[in-house]
């Protein structure tokens, strides 16, 4: 297995793509110690992304880009400084809530920021607000996105575990909620020590009119998740749901979008899509190796031979995701570590559902990590700074993350809960 890492590690550095480095590690793996090649690389990789679930991402990642572009963003900006602009610090707590409800919408934080970001950095700069707490805010709430419903990494994870999406989907909604709680909490502490004042006087006229005038885009969540709830929609479904909705908003009913930007855009997702199911593809060949070596066996005789106790273990998976977050993509991530580390938890006794919502959220912590934290280079792009100063900006919002983690750490309910009632509830 020396071969396979280290041709790995070897391709990463030389900055090759990361789907063409995990073909080409185990190409090279393959060639050198079985003396088989491309056909085997080539069935594995096709058989890899030979899934129906996977049909979701393409169109939730169109779904989200028509969205951005549709008019929908600043509609939802509207409406949440309408509902929080009230409050202390105004414009931070709706970049919160913004993020929130644009989550149910995207599943994606860097597409919160590309879309959002612009609208919310651009507002909070006229409004007086310093830049490292605008654009820090702006960058922690982005990753809001993936834990509410719908999720991209939550799609690939499911599929990967082979664990129920829509399981998946419930879990991540308490702890997105706790974490925008934190973080508004933390805004207030923050405005109180600078004196930002709000940014809109309470009137409940003005909640109503922003509120029918966004009214048709809220409704994309309850779309998504209440139908794999009630067994209308498969994931898969919601996902060509929610694309033709969103088309429906932007082309006809706000008449935002041109048949211009919907070539663009069909484009852009081909591209996006490509490049996530080349690295699931890769990954699929990848991880093969690793269970044909009976890498996870190893790991959990290494692991159980040191601690059975679970929280120790979810500890140690925190360290090695948080540092396999900074250099390598996400999806890749989630496709590479999860067949070696799930066989560990379950024995341990730990809730799959709990082990992939505690997981997913130590590789979000990654987006806003250098190297190669993909928010980063999005917010610095959009807010016109250096990755740098983004990166010290988000150390401002450190706390509610933490606390995130930790309460995932410890509180398994935190993810479990609602699934473990709703589901038990339909039964």
């Amino acid at each position: 297995m020396t071969v396979l890492f280290v041709a790995l590690a070897v391709l990463l550095v030389l900055r090759v793509p990361v789907g063409l480095a995990l073909v080409g590690a185990s190409m090279a793996y393959l060639l050198l110690t079985e003396g088989l090649g491309t056909p085997q690389v080539l069935f594995r990789m096709i058989n890899g992304v030979d899934s129906f679930t996977l049909l979701a991402i393409p169109f939730f990642v169109f779904a989200g880009a028509v969205m951005n572009v549709g008019g929908v963003t600043e509609r939802i900006f509207g409406f949440a400084n309408a509902m929080v602009g009230w409050m202390k610090g105004g414009l931070g707590h709706v970049n919160v809530a913004a993020s929130v409800l644009f989550s149910g919408m995207s599943g994606s934080a860097v597409a919160d920021v590309g879309g959002l970001g612009a609208i919310e950095v651009k507002a909070m700069r006229e409004a007086g607000y310093d830049d490292d707490f605008s654009i820090g805010i702006t960058g922690a709430s982005a990753i809001i996105g993936p834990l509410i419903p719908p999720s991209l990494p939550l799609i690939i994870y499911g599929v990967v575990a082979s664990e129920s999406i829509g399981s998946l989907f419930l879990a991540g909604i308490l702890p997105g909620v706790l974490l925008a709680g934190l973080m508004s909490l933390m805004i207030f502490v923050i405005s109180w020590r600078r004196g930002y004042k709000p940014s809109l006087a309470f009137s409940l006229p003005t909640v109503l009119q922003r509120g029918r005038r966004a009214i048709f885009p809220l409704f994309t969540p309850v779309l998504i998740i209440g139908g794999i709830m009630t067994g209308v929609f498969t994931p898969t479904e919601a996902a060509v749901a929610a694309s033709a909705y969103a088309l429906l908003l932007s082309a006809i009913v706000f008449r935002s979008l041109s048949l211009r930007d919907f070539t663009r855009l069909s484009r852009e997702t081909a591209t996006t899509s490509c490049s996530i199911l080349i690295i699931v593809a890769g990954s699929a060949i990848f991880s093969w190796l690793l269970t044909a070596n009976n890498v996870a066996r190893l790991v959990q005789d290494m692991v159980t031979g040191v601690t059975e106790n679970a929280w120790l273990f979810l500890l140690i998976v925190a360290v090695v995701t948080l540092v396999v977050g900074c250099f390598l993509d996400m999806i890749a991530a989630i496709t590479i570590l999860v067949p070696i580390l799930l066989p560990t938890a379950t024995a341990l006794g730990i809730d799959p559902i709990h082990f992939g919502i505690f997981f997913m959220f130590n590789l979000m912590l990654g987006l806003l990590t250098p190297p190669v934290g993909m928010v980063i280079f999005v917010l610095a792009k959009v807010a016109d700074v250096t990755p740098g100063f983004v990166s010290r900006s988000l150390l401002l919002f450190a706390a509610p993350l933490l606390l995130t983690l930790l309460a995932l750490l410890f509180i398994p309910g935190l993810s479990t809960a609602l699934p473990d009632f709703l589901n038990g509830g339909s039964q």
